[in-house]
Formats: C-alpha cells, structure tokens, sequence
C-alpha cells in the first residue's frame, strides 16, 4: 500500500454529555478510497468534519502526510486547500452561476485570476457534461447535477483527499446514479477519498476498504471483499443482514 496521506489516531469527540466518537482510529492512503458505512447516528459525518478540522477534537491526533494537524498554529484554512469536503447538501452559492461557484475558491484562496480560474471550471463543467450550463444558475439545474457541481467544485482546488459525506441522501433515487457514476470516475483515476455513503453496493464497486461505524467506534475495517464476504466481527454481521435485507 502506498504512503499514508491522513491518520486519524484514537479521535474521540463529544457534544455535551453525548459521546459521539470513541478512540477512533483511520490510516487513509494515497489513491485509497476508503467507504465509511453504518446507520444514521453512528459517527460517520462528525468523523469527517473533524479530519476537515470543521469540528475540534476531544481526544487524540489527526495527521496529513506526517504533519499533526491538532499542532498549534495551524491554519485550518490552509488544511482545507488539500483536504476538501462535500457534503449532502450541496451548500452552492445560488447567487453566482455554476462556473462562478467553481472558479471562486481558487480565485480567493490560490490567487488564480479570473481567466485561468474560469478556464478551469469550464473544463471541469466538461468533464461532467455540464460546460453549457456554466452560465445558469444552481436554482435551474436537478439536484444530481448540483451535486455534481459541488464535487468539482471541491477538485477545483486540487485537493489531496476528498472528503464525502453521504452526498446521495438529498437526492431523489432516479438522480442518485449519476453522481455515483463520477465518484466512480474519480476512484478508477486514483482519487483519493474517504466516502460515507448508504449505497452498499457502490461501497462493493469502487472501495478498497470499507469501515463500519456504530454508536461512535470503529467496528470493523478491512478490504471490500472481506467485509462484505467473511465479516469478523458480529455487529458487522448483523449490520450487513439488515442493509442486504430484502
């Protein structure tokens, strides 16, 4: 496996007296995509927003290539360049068009200039068969292709990891394909993610490790195939007889 690009190290996380995170611990490699599954509560999008530094940590240490990221004096801002994150609400700003939405953060956070950024959206809005609707606004377009638009949006910086978090939920069922059709893409070009998702059989499809989270620690983590196949522990078991449930 190649170098590891984040380490979440026995990340603990509490809201009042609820304790939401238990001594979690998560290596994420370079070009790994890694799927975070488990039922509505468990952890997974507060896991997230804590490696994005959106949340502080009570406990423990999170890593970017070697780096402690709970160090003083870093600049979250500076983290958020390489560590981008989409959520599942799409969170685009429907007073700029699509291309707009794009090109902002490169244009406010790297100094790109209008053209170059510009550029890049369009190319971008290309590789999702959305470069003619550069000009609309959020408002005119489906909620799939919204959610497409927020994804790229987060590429648009480059980032090192991508963080997702259940970026299907909003969505009506007949859109959700599509955008699981470009993580798919971005998983088969080496991308680098870490994905909490309900969608078990795309977590089969594009993950080469899966993890299941319940009431706040770390179950289970192993490669696709021996998760959904040879499971070992009982909770995963149990936690797969109930999704695969027909």
């Amino acid at each position: 496996m190649s170098d590891v690009v984040l380490s979440l190290r026995d990340i603990s996380k509490r809201f009042g007296d609820r304790e939401v995170l238990r001594n979690v611990s998560l290596d994420l490699h370079e070009n790994e995509v890694v799927c975070l599954v488990g039922a509505s509560g468990s952890g997974k999008s507060t896991l997230l927003r804590c490696a994005n530094l959106l949340e502080d940590i009570d406990g423990g240490d999170i890593s970017f290539v070697g780096q402690s990221l709970t160090a003083d004096g870093i600049d979250p801002d500076i983290v958020r360049r390489h560590i981008g994150i989409v959520f599942q609400s799409f969170n685009l700003f429907p007073h700029l068009s699509v291309a707009d939405n794009v090109a902002l953060a490169p244009r406010r956070a790297l100094g790109q200039s209008r053209h170059v950024a510009r550029d890049t959206a369009l190319a971008l809005l290309g590789r999702i068969g959305l470069q003619d609707r550069a000009d609309d606004f959020p408002e005119q377009l489906s909620g799939g292709q919204q959610q497409r638009v927020a994804i790229i949006r987060a590429l648009a910086m480059n980032p090192r990891v991508l963080l997702l978090d259940e970026v299907t939920s909003a969505l009506d069922p007949t859109l959700v394909g599509e955008v699981l059709d470009l993580l798919t893409e971005l998983a088969v070009n080496g991308t680098t993610m870490l994905i909490a998702t309900h969608e078990m059989s795309f977590a089969q499809q594009v993950a080469h490790r899966v993890a299941l989270l319940s009431d706040g620690e770390l179950i289970e983590i192993a490669p696709t195939q021996q998760f959904f196949h040879d499971p070992q522990s009982r909770v995963t078991r149990e936690f797969l007889a109930r999704v695969t449930k027909q």
